[in-house]
């Protein structure tokens, strides 16, 4: 078995942006590592009120609708965090990228925990 890699067969070596280390494990260990983050998670709430954003975009509505003053080279860390978990993906247009918001990762987190709870219940 390679260096890095867990019996799973998933390379487990982090990824390394700005101060934040992301585990590259993929699906929901990354999709739990990037929402552990209040931070993160403001974002998440922004994009999923209005998709497609730029960076002034979130950066203005962290601190009106959420309250959280942050630096916009702070957010770039954190976008990069959450796109490195799949959950959002970047596209330029001109000089402006647009963050898009991806569910899929949170549907099967979802789906996870709904499994997990549901088997609580019937116990």
């Amino acid at each position: 078995m390679a260096a890095g890699t867990r019996a799973t067969g998933v390379d487990s070596d982090p990824l390394l942006i700005g101060n934040f280390t992301v585990a590259c494990t993929g699906g929901m260990d990354a999709t739990f590592t990037a929402i552990a983050d209040p931070t993160r998670r403001a974002l998440i709430d922004a994009l999923r009120e209005r998709n497609d954003s730029s960076l002034f975009d979130l950066c203005s509505r962290l601190m009106s609708v959420s309250g959280i003053a942050i630096s916009r080279q702070a957010v770039s860390k954190h976008i990069a965090v959450l796109e490195a978990a799949g959950l959002l993906s970047v596209r330029k247009t001109g000089r402006t990228n647009i963050h898009h918001l991806d569910t899929t990762r949170l549907d099967e987190v979802t789906a996870w925990l709904n499994a997990h709870t549901n088997t609580q219940e019937e116990a």
